[in-house]
């Protein structure tokens, strides 16, 4: 089943059931569960992922974040997932898109704008050349620290990812150091279809905090009837 991201709202980096519980109990309709990754380290195992995709009442709203570049490898992951959603998030090229779109046409993919200093002009090419083979487009922040490109904590220049939701023909999620105290006002100045945050709803030890994934998720749906309505 293909996602409807209309007010989109992912929470991502899922470690256990025991977490998952908690977020479908609040509301959380978006999982994110981080694969296959180049920097950073992953928090489950693959054959955990599946054990908690297959026991969803709606495998496709389990998101698989991958930086798979391989159509074949990234079709088989998902089918031992048990998910039709996918985001990827490093480099792909357009043959592997039109293959994997060619195969699964069931999919809804997502590719990633990684936002970097100066980099709009080739975000915008990325968008312009892909944007027939996807069904989303998601923002986040690269850190040059560490090299990772997801899950850094850190926001980036909001005004790039407005530019980019005004220039893409697909649905534009924001993603980057998005927590409890921000995402409202960065829904209201991005104008997105949707958002997600890893550790911006995470407490010291690691785990989701039930108090900064309901703060979220009410300053989310809040801004997101403001700018709907």
């Amino acid at each position: 089943m293909k996602i409807d991201f209309k007010k989109f709202i992912q929470i991502a980096g899922i470690i256990d059931q025991a977490e998952t519980d908690m977020l479908l109990e609040r509301g959380v309709e978006f999982l994110g569960f981080p694969l296959r990754l180049l920097v950073n380290k992953e928090d489950l195992s693959e054959s955990d992922a599946a054990k908690i995709i297959k026991n969803l009442d709606n495998p496709s709203n389990a998101v698989l974040i991958t930086y798979l570049s391989n159509s074949d490898e990234i079709i088989k992951l998902c089918d031992y997932l048990g998910t039709t959603s996918v985001q990827l998030h490093g480099s792909i090229s357009l043959k592997e898109l039109e293959n994997l779109k060619t195969q699964r046409p069931d999919f809804t993919v997502i590719k990633s704008l990684v936002v970097t200093n100066n980099n709009f002009k080739e975000l915008q090419q990325t968008v312009e050349n892909m944007y027939r083979l996807v069904d989303a487009f998601i923002t986040d922040t690269f850190d040059p620290t560490t090299g990772a490109s997801g899950a850094t904590g850190k926001t980036h220049d909001w005004n790039i990812s407005r530019k980019l939701v005004e220039i893409s023909p697909k649905p534009l999620i924001l993603a980057g150091g998005l927590n409890p105290g921000n995402v409202y006002d960065a829904i209201l100045q991005v104008n997105p279809a949707g958002v997600d945050t890893h550790t911006g709803v995470e407490g010291s030890d690691g785990r989701k905090d039930i108090s900064q994934v309901r703060a979220f998720l009410k300053n989310a749906k809040r801004a997101f009837d403001e700018i709907l309505n």
